[in-house]
Parts: structure tokens; C-alpha cells; sequence
């Protein structure tokens, strides 16, 4: 639901005039960016969103025929042909920053050359019938980090993007189907898109398929400027620009790779099972059977105790017994997504205003890019292990840096691929404090998003409550209301 109450709009409903903003280019924005909600309903207009995740979320596709100019105009200030040469300029690399490639009878070939990116060859490339992959734009462009980053509010996970631009006649990827959630913009020209049924439902990994064994196209579209195509992870795809049309330029926002149930389930089970180990219920702490490991009593007798000790395990969890811990996830989306849209401030985190004292009325500031998890800590004086609050937060991350952990290459998703080459100086800590587990009480009222006085804060001595504050403010996530 939309923060303070406000009702989501429906599918029929228009942004109101209030809220149409220009970007950074002089072009009005339709996009409402009030809250997380509100961006998200106006990237999928004229449906709504419970039509949207009730027929389509993780289904099937969805082809929106917007036929607005003024959709289109904003489209097209996201990224352009014509923004390749100043984008140049800044020092681009072939791989990291951009790939060249096309695709013929389903055989891909890179046209990468070493090293920084000229503009006089990447034209002629260009010309040559070859589709240029633009790398995570959003680095470049304000109006996508602000979209992205309000995205990434909206879904609790990554978002990431790639532009293509592909000239007419020519297609740059082979059918494949990819590891996330895609939504298409139609920023420049038409593209002719065939979407093809899973052979891997809701896949986990990127994956160039043979045209043969697909199959008839299930959809069959032509992209037009200011349109938006949807489909789920697992969907084989290809596109090409047809005939006629000087070129194609479309942007791919990605999310949910690696997001699902079981993601989840394998980063909370181990804690879950950690702290059921320290109940008064002993049954998980008896001894395995002797030399199980060697192989030995590997009977059925094993698989049914571990069935019936997870299944006990389960009720516990259904019953709320313990935490659900999944500081892994949330350390991995702190540590990589985009900071708060916060164009020509360096340092958003000195920026808090006045220094809080016991009587004033406090709250958290930018609340969506806080993540709060309990883990444990081992103490250094006697090794005993105790719960802890780790508040960790995106306020210093580099925007510059986004998704750019590993270099692109095949992948079509915006997200990270399997190249495997790090970043040099990527972040490797996530930004945020400890607090003793005491001082989850407080922490969690300030999360409700309610302005409330240091002096409630429940922390038994009003020193301690005036100290949490002032840490909280030094990190720039808590002001003076």
C-alpha cells in the first residue's frame, strides 16, 4: 500500500497536474514520483497494479499500446542515439561500459574492441548493422537514476537497466530467455519483438536457445515510442528492428534475480535453525548416528528423523518462535543499490540539519533505504555469542557504481552476469552501525515512520535514548522534525 494512507492509482485514473514534473532534459514528466508507488503505477498505466501481479507478475506477458506523445517525447529524453557521442567523451570501455554485437541465423558475434570507446568507430560499427548494449545508464542519467531508485523502493530488490540501439534490418541477440523480471521501453523507433513459451519456468539463469526447438512465437509485437513491454524471467525472446525504421533504441529495466521463495528460505532456514538449537527442546541437539559421515547409516531411517526434525522446525516457524534473519539478502541490496535520488549533493549523510536533544521530536530520514537484521556477534573477551541490531542503510553508495560489480557481456537482463570480473573499487562494507539488541524496541518505533520525541524512545535512561539518536544522526538517517 502507498505510504500515508494515500489511495494507489487505478487504472483509469491520470497523474494529477500537480505532480508532472520536467526532467532534466525541459521534457514533462508523466510520471507521478510522490512514492514508490506512484512511479511504479505510472510505468505501468493504464493498468492497475492489482491487475498487474494478479494476472501478469511472473504469468505472462503484457504489450501496452500507449499512442501518447507526450509519453513518447519523455521516453525518448530517457536515452537517445545522439547522447552516444558526449557519452563517449567521458571515457568509456568496451565491455564494462557498452558491448557491440549482432546476432545472424542465431549466431551471436561481439565486436568489442580493447579498451576506450571511440566514437568515429563505434558510428561505423554502427553502421555496419551492429547493436550497441548500453551498460547500466542510470550512471549517466539522472531521470533513470531517479526512476530506478524509487523502483528499487517499490520491489525491495535491485533494478537494473541496459539500452539497445540496433539500426534497421538487424537483430544484436540470438533467442534467449534471462534470470529476471523485464520490463521494455520503447524509447526510439519500432522493434519487432517474437516472445516464445518457457522451457524453464521462472528460470534462475541466462540462456541462448536454438531457434528450432522453440517453437511459434506465442506474441508477435511491434514497439512503438512511449509503448512498454512486460514479461517474466524464464520468457524466450528475440528482436529485431525492421525494415524502414532508421533505427531502434529500447531500454530493459530488470528486477527479482535471485528473489524467489527459495532464495529467501536458504538465507533464514540456517539462522532459524541456529537459534531452535539453543531452545529447551533438546531433540536437535542429540547426537547423530555414529560414522553417518562415512557413509554408514545412510538408511531411510536417517531421511525420516531429518524430515520429522524439519517439519518441527516448520511449525516452529509458522508459530513465530524466532526471527527471520536474512541479513545476507539485505546486506547484498544495501550494499548494491542506488542511493537516494539526490542529484549535486556529494554527501547526502551531512545533510541531517539541527543535532536532536531529549525534547525534540525526531524521525528517520529517506526510511525506504534503511534495512534493519538481527545477527550474532561473538564476544572477544570470553567467545560467548549474543544477538545483535545491525542498521545498514545506501545513503553513501555511488550511484556511478550501480550494478557494476561485474562487467556485461551476453546477458540481456540489466542485472549482474557470470563474467565474473570484479569491479576494483567496488564497496565491499556496507554502510550502517550495531546496536545492542536492547535497543530494538526503539529502532523499530522510529522504522513505523511516525515523528516521535527522543524522550519515548523505549530505552529505560534518557541518556541512552539521546545517544541512539545522535548516532543515528551522525550517519544522516535521523533529523529534527
Amino acid at each position: 500500500m502507498p505510504r500515508n494512507g494515500r489511495k494507489a492509482a487505478s487504472g483509469d485514473e491520470e497523474v494529477a497536474p500537480k505532480h508532472r514534473k520536467t526532467d532534466s532534459n525541459g521534457v514533462p514528466s508523466p510520471f507521478c514520483f510522490d512514492t514508490p508507488d506512484t512511479v511504479f503505477q505510472s510505468l505501468i498505466s493504464p493498468v492497475g497494479q492489482e491487475e498487474f501481479f494478479t494476472d501478469y507478475w511472473e504469468k505472462k506477458p503484457l504489450h501496452l499500446q500507449r499512442s501518447d506523445p507526450g509519453l513518447a517525447s519523455y521516453y525518448k529524453s530517457l536515452f537517445q542515439l545522439s547522447d552516444l557521442k558526449g557519452l563517449c567523451a567521458q571515457g568509456l570501455t568496451y565491455a564494462r561500459d557498452l558491448n557491440v554485437c549482432r546476432s545472424v541465423q542465431g549466431n551471436k558475434t561481439v565486436l568489442n574492441k580493447e579498451g576506450r570507446v571511440n566514437y568515429s568507430q563505434l558510428k561505423k560499427d554502427f553502421n555496419q548493422k551492429a547493436t550497441i548494449q548500453f551498460h547500466q545508464p542510470q550512471r549517466f542519467k539522472d531521470e533513470l537514476w531517479r526512476i530506478q531508485e524509487k523502483l528499487e523502493c517499490f520491489f525491495g530488490a535491485l533494478v537494473g537497466s541496459n539500452v539497445y540501439i540496433t539500426p534497421q534490418d538487424s537483430q544484436g541477440l540470438p533467442p534467449h530467455y534471462d534470470d529476471v523480471e523485464v520490463f521494455i521501453l520503447q524509447l526510439e523507433g519500432e522493434k519487432h519483438w517474437r516472445l516464445y513459451s518457457p522451457t524453464v519456468p521462472l528460470a534462475r539463469e541466462y540462456c541462448v536457445t536454438l531457434e528450432e526447438r522453440i517453437g511459434s512465437p506465442t506474441h508477435d509485437i511491434i514497439l512503438k515510442a512511449g509503448d512498454l513491454l512486460y514479461f517474466p524471467r524464464g520468457t524466450i525472446h528475440q528482436a529485431d528492428t525492421p525494415v524502414g525504421v532508421d533505427h531502434s533504441t529500447h531500454l530493459t529495466l530488470s528486477t527479482y534475480q535471485n528473489t524467489s521463495w527459495g532464495d529467501y528460505l536458504a538465507n533464514v532456514f540456517p539462522n532459524f535453525l541456529y537459534d531452535s538449537l539453543k531452545t529447551s527442546d533438546i531433540t536437535r541437539r542429540v547426537g547423530m548416528p555414529r560414522r553417518i559421515l562415512m557413509g554408514a547409516n545412510a538408511a531411510p531411517d536417517t531421511s525420516r528423523q531429518l524430515a520429522s526434525l524439519l517439519r518441527s522446525v516448520a511449525d516452529q516457524m509458522e508459530r513465530g518462535e524466532h526471527e527471520l534473519r536474512a541479513g545476507d539478502m539485505k546486506r547484498d541490496f544495501a550494499l548494491h543499490r542506488l542511493p537516494p535520488y539526490t542529484p549535486g549533493q556529494d554527501d547526502i549523510s551531512l545533510s541531517a540539519g539541527k543535532m536532536p536533544a531529549l525534547e525534540d521530536t525526531v524521525c528517520l530520514r529517506f526510511k525506504d533505504h534503511i534495512l534493519v537484521s538481527l545477527e550474532t556477534c561473538q564476544s572477544p573477551s570470553d567467545g560467548s555469542v549474543s544477538l545483535v541490531v545491525d542498521v545498514m542503510h545506501s545513503l553513501r553508495n555511488r550511484r556511478e557504481k550501480h550494478m557494476m560489480g561485474q562487467s556485461g557481456d551476453d546477458d540481456d537482463s540489466g542485472g549482474d552476469d557470470d563474467s565474473g570480473e570484479e569491479e576494483e573499487d567496488a564497496p565491499s562494507e556496507t554502510p550502517g552501525m550495531t546496536f545492542p539488541f536492547e535497543d530494538l524496541p526503539a529502532i523499530r518505533q522510529l522504522q513505523a515512520g511516525q515523528p516521535i520525541p527522543v524522550s519515548q524512545l523505549k530505552r529505560q535512561l534518557d541518556n541512552d535514548k539521546v545517544q541512539m539518536a545522535l548516532v543515528l544522526w551522525s550517519e544522516g538517517l535521523l533529523e529534527v522534525c
